[in-house]
């Protein structure tokens, strides 16, 4: 039996979210056309909502409503600290770790040269900026313990320096080849307290 094309398509947005393949994003089509209606449509508002509001920090390159985001406007933030994280999910994570309090750059990604992704694409140039504006002194590269974010963080590393910045990594509290979205707070807390000079 051929499904409606609106369930098709609905079945095709879904499968966009990272770690949900066909049957899954089956399930929950059907489950949300079945049982949940109105957690379909309000789910679909949001979406629509978030594309619409939602833009990048000018400073920080996280998502915010406005030019700048909260952290970047928080006068009582230690202006000196940079930490530079892969995406806003790991911003939020080390912010509930209520350990840090200086200010962030997002790259929103990782180098992956197979993948196409190189330093344009993570903003690298912004970075750069950013950190040599005179008043940053540490950048704590909190790049995911992966390949690619070990990766990343030499390549930061390596620039960063020959800039004169001290440059500092997370302490290996984060699990080798995990990802901070996925790490307890009390496991961030430790890895940011005990980060070390690269």
């Amino acid at each position: 039996m051929k499904q409606p094309s609106a369930l098709s398509a609905l079945v095709e947005a879904l499968r966009v979210l990272p770690g949900v393949g066909p049957k899954s994003a089956q399930r929950m089509a059907v489950h949300l056309m079945q049982h949940d209606r109105e957690g379909a449509e309000r789910l679909g508002r949001s979406l629509l909502f978030a594309t619409e509001h939602l833009q990048h920090c000018e400073k920080c390159n996280t998502f915010t409503e406005a030019q700048i985001c909260e952290v970047c406007s928080d006068e009582e933030r230690d202006p000196t600290l940079l930490c530079v994280v892969e995406t806003p999910a790991d911003q939020i994570m080390l912010e509930q770790t209520m350990t840090y309090r200086g200010l962030y750059f997002v790259l929103m990604g990782r180098l992956s040269p197979l993948d196409g992704i190189g330093p344009k694409e993570i903003h690298f140039d912004r970075l750069v900026r950013r950190a040599s504006d005179g008043v940053v002194k540490e950048v704590v590269l909190a790049t995911n313990f992966t390949n690619e974010g070990e990766a990343t963080a030499h390549y930061l590393g390596q620039t960063l320096k020959a800039r004169g910045l001290a440059v500092t990594r997370l302490a290996r509290g984060v699990p080798v080849g995990g990802e901070l979205e996925y790490v307890d707070a009390g496991t961030i807390a430790r890895a940011m307290l005990d980060r070390r000079t690269m």
